[in-house]
């Protein structure tokens, strides 16, 4: 048994609550909110129609007062709905504060005027089993009989033409100060088109500002023109016609990258409350924008019954659901091949839907219809237009799913990154054994590190190089390609681990060249195609992980000389066989010897002092990043095809990042040539004097 209530002691007359009865202008009037939404302004991601394109962007959106204007439109959609309307004209005047609104459709009885627009609950759409001529069920708006009456007691003029199509009459209507004067004229026999035309200014102690946004009224005319393809609507004289429906409307976000996903009209049968037999027609469409590159988060513009969803709902949750579970499943091999998870924003990414729905009896979380809540047949129509367009999508697509891998790729690379840099941390304290460092301790800013290829090379700058600023380490054969290494290999990688922590490199980390161990690093390697073929290796590495040093300059080769010329007046260095030739036939100095240095290893110690006395070292820059990545992308990529094009072409590009980049493809179609070669010429290639002058003669004999 409960416990009895406790009896309140108070003291004197307790004063009683007022009850009230309010009527509906009143309450209409100040409770808009419950009827249009938000009274205030707010901030809305959305889109307008600028200059033939989509322009997104945040707009300020006052709810309830574009809301007010929309009611008026959709009666007019309703009625083209039901197959009475061809045009609809909108007009604002120049101050904003005027709306006109206008239909050739069939109207309505004159004597209903008073009660659809000043009465609540009153209208021609409360029968949601009611058929048209074809047996389906009616689609429309306005379901309530609560917006246009709304519009009308919240405007301090609200002006009705009405010309009923039957009767052959026409009358006119004013309401003023939300409804509490009317002022009407005589029903008269009209001449022209019938319908309904409607003249209103809001009232501003409702709204607090009673102008209008033209630019936002201008979309959501264009809208409902993109959403009923074949209606003509005209907005301040303007005229908006178009034929394709949403897919046009994807092509005004991007023409290069609209494509219609599908189309369908998904019929099925119900029974109304007295068990008969009905039909009903979903009209669906979805278009899709894909910008495979884009880092911007998926867009979705969505209609039901020509509204704009704002807020989403049933159809954009649907839509995505199954979009994103199809190239899951399709790319499902390939992920695990790739060892790779797929998540959502991998395949939404870069995406934006167009979404339209036309169907009976929508239902909507409120009068503002801005989400729309589930419903059993649309999803089933959705599922079918689906499940009929995805193949052929996919086919079409082959691109963007190797962007949605790609993606992936780089996502798990990301994280690989975060996990590398906790580890290249402490392989950065580690002492590193093969460092030839410079002495300077302070001015680190001062100190190069020079790259080498051999451990012999590391001799010869032992001996020519300026101890207190210039260091060095040596590589062991070529490097890794780390453009189709795991970040574990690499930092597995004994070569490029001492690299790091002498510079002081972290994987996954931005470089601070103020912080670095060395300001200057440069590549000194062979000057064979295997050379060539290190440093455009090495470049990749530095590239990859911190393209910020090549802005900076950091990063340079220095060209070690192919041929030692010892003249009567000291020695020359030079660097190409075509150098070689052209100093012979110009200089004048006695040639004495000629030695050509197969590797750094055979360079002599003035040699070697002439390369790293050097002010400065050929810089290896990327003018384009973009480009540049796909240069590295093609030569060092898993796509082998990119390389044969390359290769076919003969492209040969000017910058000096460009240039390896090139050298490096050619080094992995010559390298087992090169090393068969190197092979039969172990010999010391030196070129007497008396060679030379036998060779000279030998062509001066030719020419003449």
């Amino acid at each position: 048994m409960s416990k009895s209530i406790e009896a309140v002691k108070r003291k004197g007359k307790a004063k009683e609550a007022a009850i009230e009865s309010k009527d509906q202008r009143w309450h209409c009037r100040n409770r808009i909110t419950l009827v249009f939404g938000s009274n205030d302004v707010e901030e809305l991601e959305t889109y307008t129609y600028e200059d033939g394109k989509l322009n997104f962007k945040t707009v300020d959106f006052h709810q309830a007062k574009s809301k007010a204007i929309e009611e008026i439109l959709d009666n007019c959609i309703d009625e083209y709905y039901r197959g009475h309307v061809t045009e609809i004209h909108c007009e604002l005047s120049p101050d904003g504060k005027h709306v006109m609104v206008e239909d050739n459709g069939i109207g309505f009885p004159i004597t209903k005027v008073p009660q659809v627009y000043s009465e609540f609950r009153t209208g021609s759409k409360f029968k949601d089993e009611e058929t048209d001529s074809k047996g389906f069920l009616h689609r429309t708006l306005g379901q309530n009989g609560l917006g246009a009456a709304a519009t009308c007691l919240t405007s301090d003029e609200f002006k009705v033409r009405v010309r009923h199509y039957n009767s052959k009459k026409e009358q006119t209507y004013t309401f003023i100060d939300g409804a509490l004067k009317v002022k009407k004229t005589k029903p008269k026999p009209f001449k022209g088109h019938s319908g309904v035309k409607i003249e209103l200014k809001l009232s501003k102690e409702v709204y607090k500002n009673d102008v209008i946004d033209e630019e936002l009224l201008r979309k959501r005319v264009i809208d409902l023109a993109y959403n009923n393809p074949g209606l003509t609507f005209f907005f301040n004289k303007e005229k908006y016609l178009y034929k394709k429906g949403l897919l046009e409307l994807a092509q005004r976000v991007n023409p290069e990258t609209a494509q219609e996903f599908g189309a369908t009209s998904y019929i099925y049968e119900s029974k109304n409350t007295k068990g008969k037999k009905v039909k009903g027609k979903i009209d669906l469409s979805v278009a899709l924008n894909i910008a495979p590159r884009s880092e911007e988060r998926e867009r979705f513009i969505s209609f039901v019954n020509s509204t704009p969803t704002f807020d989403g709902g049933f159809h954009h949750d649907r839509v995505r659901r199954l979009y994103v579970n199809a190239i899951k499943d399709k790319l499902a091999r390939n992920a695990k091949k790739e060892k790779l998870t797929l998540v959502d924003n991998d395949i939404l990414t870069g995406l934006t839907f167009t979404i339209g729905v036309t169907m009976p009896n929508p239902r909507f979380e409120s009068q503002t219809k801005r989400k729309l809540v589930r419903d059993t047949h649309l999803e089933k129509g959705i599922e079918d237009l689906m499940s009929k367009n995805v193949d052929k999508f996919l086919r079409k697509n082959k691109e963007y799913l190797e962007a949605v891998m790609e993606r992936a790729k780089s996502r798990n690379r990301y994280q690989e990154l975060k996990d590398a840099s906790k580890k290249a941390r402490k392989q950065k304290k580690q002492r590193v054994e093969k460092l030839l460092d410079a002495n300077e301790r302070k001015k680190r800013e001062l100190c190069t590190l020079f790259i080498c290829e051999g451990d012999s090379a590391i001799g010869g700058l032992r001996s020519a190089r300026d101890k207190l600023y210039q260091g060095g380490i040596a590589l062991k054969g070529k490097p890794m390609n780390v453009a189709q290494a795991a970040i574990s290999d690499i930092l597995n990688n004994q070569e490029f681990s001492d690299i790091m922590a002498s510079i002081g490199l972290i994987i996954g980390v931005e470089a601070e060249i103020s912080k670095l161990r060395y300001s200057k690093i440069v590549f000194l390697a062979d000057s064979d195609v295997d050379g060539g073929h290190i440093n455009t290796l090495l470049t990749n590495f530095f590239f990859q992980f911190w393209p910020e040093l090549f802005d900076q300059e950091v990063i340079c080769i220095a060209k070690a000389p192919l041929f030692e010329v010892i003249t009567d007046k000291g020695t020359k260095y030079i660097e190409t066989p075509d150098e070689l030739e052209n100093f012979r036939e110009t200089t004048k100095l006695k040639i004495k010897e000629i030695q050509r240095n197969k590797g750094l290893g055979e360079m002599s110690p003035e040699a070697w002092k002439h390369v790293l006395s050097r002010d400065s070292f050929t810089v290896i820059s990327a003018e384009d990043v973009s480009k540049a990545k796909d240069m590295l992308n093609v030569c060092f990529g898993k796509d082998t095809s990119l390389r044969k094009e390359l290769l076919m072409d003969g492209a040969s590009a000017s910058s000096g990042e460009s240039v390896s980049v090139s050298t490096s493809d050619a080094a992995k179609k010559s390298t087992k040539r090169i090393a068969n070669s190197k092979k039969k010429t172990k010999k010391k290639a030196t070129v007497t004097k008396k060679k030379v002058a036998k060779k000279t003669k030998k062509k001066t004999t030719k020419k003449k």
